[in-house]
């Protein structure tokens, strides 16, 4: 038997995203969520990854930004990021060059960077008065949201959204297509 594609999920909140990645994976023949590791201690994921039977695991800032934290990631074949807010350190990005992706919840290059995450984009986007929002999935590279863009999706902005009411839209399109194109890039690369 051939063996599988191992993933290892990074996140650092609720982790739905990470959630239905493990779901859409579950069954899989090819490819398998190996672990969920968090920056956060109490993120809610790890909750999540205890109820799905994944193993799940905690790292310190300091641990991170060292390159013995290659050691923890020995069996990995690709990094996706779930909602992860830390800038990758370089020797994680070329250890896993073109194998890091990430999830962003705007229509990138526009409302990307530093800060740039979760519900601040959604005010962000509402306030500017776009017309339209979405996601973008691409890859890692040394600076935040700046990888080559794998794949983006676009959902209308209403006069009468609010950054609550766009934060659903959003997290829709990142339920229906994160997975999806997880996989298929995943394929094509190994």
């Amino acid at each position: 038997m051939e063996a599988k594609i191992n993933l290892a999920i990074f996140a650092s909140g609720s982790g739905t995203n990470a959630e239905n990645i493990v779901k859409y994976f579950q069954d899989h023949d090819k490819i398998h969520v190996s672990e969920i590791i968090s920056n956060k201690e109490d993120a809610f994921v790890l909750s999540r990854a205890e109820k799905l039977g994944i193993p799940s695991s905690t790292f310190k800032k300091a641990e991170f930004r060292s390159s013995e934290f290659l050691d923890r990631l020995n069996n990995i074949d690709f990094i996706i990021l779930a909602g992860f807010l830390w800038l990758v350190p370089e020797y994680l990005i070329e250890a896993f060059h073109d194998k890091i992706i990430n999830i962003h919840p705007a229509l990138l290059p526009k409302y990307g960077g530093k800060g740039m995450y979760g519900d601040r984009v959604h005010k962000a986007v509402v306030e500017a008065g776009e017309k339209e929002s979405g996601i973008t999935i691409h890859l890692v590279n040394k600076e935040y949201d700046k990888g080559e863009i794998l794949f983006q999706a676009k959902c209308e902005v209403e006069e009468s959204d609010t950054p609550e009411s766009l934060a659903v839209k959003i997290h829709q399109l990142e339920y229906d297509h994160f997975p999806r194109v997880v996989e298929a890039f995943v394929l094509k690369r190994n």
